[in-house]
């Protein structure tokens, strides 16, 4: 579809679609206040973080930071773009889709991502059609000696790039792309007027999305080439740290319990071709916020399914920290014997492998630890309790933390008593430690008080949000951080919370946006320019104290009375606005 939907008719959009209804199409909300709670669908949880704001066409998990406005949601509930996803609302509330309107650099940029799609497309049935040619034999006997069959090598559209340097680019300069338009695409290298192919003489593994696009390429080398694995440099569609290998099958899948994350390509189709489903890889790099956040669309939880080795082992450890970060459960499946997955079903069989019980990160993580103690002494055994036990501080399900001690109890000697003294619970609050739901204070306008784990300068964006400031009460410039600042002059040069949360481009700016404009109880909106006064007047008390200390340190290294002397004056006199501000405030 050319073109670009007009704005009006996008605010006509948001303006007729109910938030509150479309998202209870999808899950149960329960009404607190102006806002609708329920049960996060993009992260396992027991106790309801996913809020919906009406007021705002807004959504944000306080869980895993999910947010956006309702056409966001709908795209990630649906796993569709966003063109697709507004067709959905438009048909839902009963709206024509309007005449798309010209836009000269958004047209340029949509045809040159087509381009690419197209150039790519045409780049992943050139490399299989080589497979089967006399070219490609060697590369065909790979596969096969890796256990590959026809069937297999089909459904992943595996090819061959020959030995010759520019097969492909003359292959697409014969159908009108144009070196500059290969170059970007990351298909050719180009020097000047000479151009020759990116792959040659390597097994090529097409990289898809999720909705059927080839972004680019991996290349596995034959021979002593290096590097053995060459994959697609960055373009205007393709980003190794955005995507993963294989998400195009995930979609396929009907209810997925979890979403198995390998190393390398290989292993996700060969392990396929045995029969395990939802595998997926990381294209070339280590994982990723992107990544992570990424595969929590498609299933509750994520299994690291890497290689027994070193190198995998402390891969997963990484690993564990990013989905950790992202609240999605992730659990370990290792392998004996320095196997790979592929090399364990090979050796041990299909059966063996879905026996495996998946590790939970804390137990994985206390087997690490041990490889690195020796239980045998008991200087060993207590340094070993320690370590775990800093590890159990964050356990917050009494049952989980009862059977981590019972373990540790097991393989130390030490008592439970003890061993929660270290871990820092009394035994009487073993209860008390489990995942509370979000505190919604409601306050007071005699008495203020800022939401606690939140930010000045981000209460402060909250309320601009709301629209019921004073004009000219709040400017860009009282926000230092420059995330905030950027939302913050959005909203001053008149666009709505939910265009913003549209139009965010950086994750960062996304989930700092979707934090602010939720975090507001109905009481602190209601009472809206009065928190912003002590906002801004506790950010200017911040800031002359900055300045103070920043006067302070230099008057301890003035080289000359005079510099001494003025140094003390700036401090007398910011001093002085600090306490009558300071007045003010009581």
């Amino acid at each position: 579809m050319a073109g670009r939907i007009p704005s009006a008719w996008m605010d006509e959009l948001y303006a007729r679609t109910d938030i509150v209804s479309v998202v209870s199409s999808y899950l149960t909300l329960k009404k607190d206040g102006r806002r609708y709670w329920g049960l996060c669908p993009f992260h396992n949880e027991k106790t309801a973080s996913f809020s919906v704001n009406a007021d705002l066409n807004l959504y944000y998990c306080f869980g895993c930071k999910a947010g956006g406005n309702v056409v966001q949601f709908v795209m990630e509930m649906e796993r569709v773009p966003f063109i697709d996803a507004v067709k959905l609302l438009a048909d839902r509330i009963h709206l024509p889709m309007p005449e798309l309107t010209d836009d000269p650099d958004y047209e340029r940029k949509r045809s040159q991502r087509e381009r690419m799609h197209a150039a790519n497309r045409e780049a992943a049935r050139f490399y299989h059609d080589m497979l089967w040619k006399a070219e490609g034999k060697k590369i065909l006997d790979y596969l096969y000696s890796r256990g590959l069959d026809d069937g297999t090598i089909r459904k992943f559209g595996l090819g061959a790039s020959s030995e010759r340097w520019d097969d492909l680019t003359r292959f697409l300069q014969d159908k009108g792309y144009t070196l500059e338009e290969l170059g970007q695409a990351g298909l050719s290298v180009v020097k000047g007027d000479h151009a020759y192919d990116m792959f040659r003489n390597r097994a090529i593994f097409p990289i898809i999305d999720q909705h059927g696009n080839v972004l680019g390429f991996g290349g596995r080398a034959m021979g002593d080439a290096k590097p053995k694995y060459l994959n697609t440099s960055d373009t205007p569609v393709f980003n190794k740290r955005k995507g993963v290998y294989a998400i195009n099958l995930l979609r396929k899948i009907r209810d997925l319990k979890r979403v198995l994350l390998v190393e390398g390509y290989m292993d996700v189709v060969a392990i396929t071709q045995a029969g395990v489903t939802g595998a997926v890889a990381t294209l070339g790099t280590a994982l990723t916020n992107e990544q992570a956040r990424l595969l929590k669309r498609y299933a509750p939880e994520v299994h690291l399914a890497y290689d027994g080795d070193e190198a995998g082992q402390m891969a997963i450890e990484r690993a564990l920290s990013i989905f950790e970060s992202e609240a999605i459960p992730a659990k370990v499946l290792y392998f004996p014997d320095k196997l790979d997955p592929d090399e364990f079903i090979r050796q041990r069989g299909l059966e063996a492998f879905k026996a495996m019980k998946p590790m939970s990160a804390v137990s994985y993580r206390m087997q690490r630890l041990r490889l690195k103690h020796d239980l045998e002494t008991q200087e060993g055994r207590t340094e070993y309790a320690k370590a775990c036990a800093e590890l159990l501080k964050k356990v917050r399900d009494p049952v989980d933390l009862e059977n981590y001690l019972d373990l540790l109890h097991v393989q130390t000697g030490f008592s439970r008593e003890v061993l929660l003294a270290q871990i820092g619970v009394a035994p009487q609050n073993m209860g008390q430690q489990n995942n509370q739901p979000p505190k919604r204070e409601n306050l007071s306008a005699k008495r203020v008080r800022f939401p606690e784990g939140y930010r000045t300068e981000q209460t402060l964006l909250a309320l601009l949000g709301t629209g019921k400031l004073p004009s000219g009460m709040v400017k860009a410039d009282d926000f230092s951080d420059h995330t905030l600042y950027m939302i913050a002059q959005q909203l001053l040069d008149g666009k709505s919370p939910a265009e913003i949360m549209n139009d965010a481009q950086e994750d960062a700016i996304r989930q700092a946006a979707g934090e602010a404009f939720t975090m507001l109880s109905d009481s602190e909106r209601e009472n809206a320019a009065v928190i912003a006064w002590d906002c801004l007047r506790n950010l200017q008390i911040q800031r002359l104290q900055q300045e103070i200390n920043a006067m302070t340190e230099l008057m301890k290294t003035a080289q000359s009375p005079e510099q001494r002397g003025n140094a003390l004056k700036e401090v007398a006199a910011l001093s002085k606005e600090l306490a009558r501000l300071k007045q003010q405030g009581r």
